[in-house]
C-alpha cells in the first residue's frame, strides 16, 4: 500500500457522508422522481489492454486521499480496467438523470443505498448473493436499509454516524451524571448554561437538521411504518408521544440553554474544543480532533429515550452502497467487481475506513481490526451502533416526505407552532408522497 498512499497526499478533499451539507450527511438518500423504460443495455467496450472496461461513479469525498484511494483501488481489479469518475455538484441527481438517460455508469455509490425508485423501476441489479457467505459480518440494520423485498441493492462501504458528546469535567463540576432521558437532557442543558457558555449545541436550527430522527425513536416511533405491506409503508410518526418530544426541543430551544450564534456548523467540534458549549451533537468524524484538543475530556452518548418508560436510545448510521447499472455493457463483470471489492478486498475495506477520515467498517470483523477505533471514545461509538443504530431515514423516505417533516419540525422549534397540528399537516404530505412513489 506505500506507493498508493504516497499518491494520495497530493489527492484533494471530500464530502463526508455525515457531514450535515444539506444532503450530504443527512445522506437523504433522495428519491429523484425519475421513472424509466426497462434498461437497455450498452454494447461491451474494451481498454488499450483488450481488457473489457467499465466504468465507476463517486460523489466528491472532503477528506484528503480519497480520490487516489479510489482510482488506486480500481486499478488492482484484475479482470477489467475500471474507470473512476469522482463528481462534484448534485451528484445524486447525476446519477439518477444519467441512468435514466441510459448512459449511467457501471457501478456507483448511492447514499443508504439505491433509492427505491431506482429499484422498482428496474434499473438497478439484485446483489444478495455477493455477501451470501458472509451477511452476518455486515451491519444488519445498514443491509436492511439497503434491502427491498428481501433482495439486497447494493454493498455498504463504511457506516458513519452521529452521537452526544460531552465534557464530563463540565458535568462533574455541576454535580451531573450523562443525561439517560430527554427530560434529563433538558434538565441537564439548563443547569450547565453559565454566562459565558450555552449547556447544548444541536447546530444553530435547534436540532431541525439533525434530530428528527432521535426524536422519533426517543418514543419508540420512526419516519415509516414497516415497508413489509404489500403496498408499502405509512406515516410512522402520528403517536401523540412524537408530538410531546418534539415539545421538549421547543423547550429546550426557549431556555437559553441551546448555543444558537456559534462561529461554525455542528459537523465541526470547535464549539465544544472552545467551551462554548458542555454538549454537542457531531459525528464521529470530529474525534481526531477532540482527542488531539481535550484528551480525554470528553465522553459519548446515544440520543436518550424520551422518559424512563419511554422509547430507546439511538444514534443515525448511514453508508454509501456500491450499485450495479441494470444497463450497463457487462453487469455480470460489474457485480463481480464490486463483490471484489467490497466483500473479497478486506484489506481495502479497512483501508478506506480508517485512512481518510474517522469512520466504522461495514463489517463487524473490520471494526474489530480497526486500530483508529480500539481508544475509549471510539471503541464505545462502534458500541452504540451495534446497539442503537438506525438508518437515518427508511427506504421508502423521500425528499419530499423530508422537505414536508423538516419543515412541521422547523416550525414547531423555533417557532412554537403546534405540534400535533403541524405533524398532522406532515403526515398528509408525506402520505401523498407515498402514494406518488407507489405509483
Amino acid at each position: 500500500m506505500t506507493d498508493r498512499r504516497a499518491r494520495s497526499r497530493a489527492a484533494i478533499g471530500r464530502r463526508t457522508l455525515l457531514t450535515g451539507a444539506g444532503a450530504a450527511w443527512l445522506l437523504t438518500a433522495c428519491d429523484a422522481g425519475i421513472a424509466a423504460d426497462a434498461p437497455v443495455t450498452r454494447p461491451t467496450t474494451r481498454a488499450s489492454d483488450g481488457r473489457p472496461l467499465l466504468s465507476q461513479w463517486y460523489h466528491e469525498y472532503g477528506e484528503v486521499g480519497t480520490e487516489a484511494a479510489a482510482r488506486w483501488y480500481a486499478e488492482q481489479f484484475p479482470d477489467a480496467a475500471v474507470t473512476v469518475d469522482w463528481r462534484t455538484g448534485d451528484y445524486e441527481n447525476a446519477v439518477t438523470t444519467a441512468l435514466a438517460a441510459g448512459d449511467g455508469p457501471d457501478v456507483f455509490e448511492y447514499a443508504n443505498g439505491p433509492t427505491v425508485e431506482l429499484i422498482r423501476s428496474g434499473q438497478v441489479v439484485e446483489l444478495t448473493d455477493l455477501i451470501a457467505d458472509v451477511r452476518t459480518d455486515f451491519n444488519a440494520a445498514i443491509l436492511d436499509r439497503m434491502t427491498f423485498e428481501g433482495k439486497l441493492y447494493a454493498i455498504p462501504q463504511v457506516i458513519d454516524t452521529q452521537v452526544l458528546v460531552y465534557r464530563p469535567s463540565m458535568l462533574r463540576a455541576a454535580g451531573l451524571a450523562p443525561p439517560k432521558t430527554t427530560l434529563d437532557l433538558v434538565q441537564a442543558a439548563i443547569a450547565l448554561t453559565t454566562q459565558d457558555r450555552a449547556g447544548i449545541f444541536v447546530g444553530s436550527d435547534g436540532g431541525v437538521e439533525t434530530l428528527i430522527g432521535p426524536t422519533l425513536w426517543s418514543v419508540g416511533c420512526d419516519y415509516l411504518t414497516s415497508d413489509t405491506a404489500p403496498d408499502g409503508p405509512g406515516v410512522g410518526f402520528t403517536d401523540p408521544a412524537v408530538a410531546a418530544a418534539f415539545g421538549a426541543l421547543r423547550e429546550l430551544y426557549l431556555s437559553g440553554a441551546m448555543l444558537l450564534d456559534a462561529p461554525a456548523h455542528w459537523a465541526e467540534p470547535s464549539a465544544l474544543v472552545q467551551g462554548r458549549c458542555a454538549m454537542q451533537w457531531t459525528g464521529l468524524w470530529t474525534f481526531p480532533t477532540l482527542t488531539a484538543a481535550l484528551g480525554d475530556d470528553f465522553g459519548v452518548l446515544p440520543w436518550p429515550r424520551f422518559s424512563d418508560t419511554t422509547g430507546a436510545p439511538s444514534v443515525p448510521i448511514g453508508a454509501y452502497g456500491a450499485v450495479v447499472n441494470a444497463a450497463g455493457a457487462d453487469v455480470d463483470l460489474a457485480r463481480e467487481y464490486v463483490r471484489w471489492l467490497w466483500v473479497a478486498q478486506t484489506d481495502l475495506q479497512l483501508d478506506w475506513a480508517q485512512s481518510y477520515g474517522f469512520h466504522i467498517p461495514a463489517r463487524h470483523s473490520l471494526s474489530a481490526d480497526a486500530d483508529a477505533l480500539a481508544a475509549e471514545q471510539p471503541a464505545e461509538v462502534v458500541e452504540l451502533v451495534g446497539l442503537y443504530g438506525h438508518p437515518q431515514t427508511p427506504l421508502w423516505w423521500t425528499a419530499g416526505c423530508g422537505t414536508a417533516l423538516r419543515a412541521a419540525a422547523s416550525r414547531i422549534i423555533t417557532a412554537g407552532a403546534d405540534a400535533s397540528t403541524e405533524l398532522a399537516a406532515a403526515a398528509s404530505e408525506v402520505t401523498a408522497e407515498l402514494d406518488r412513489v407507489r405509483g
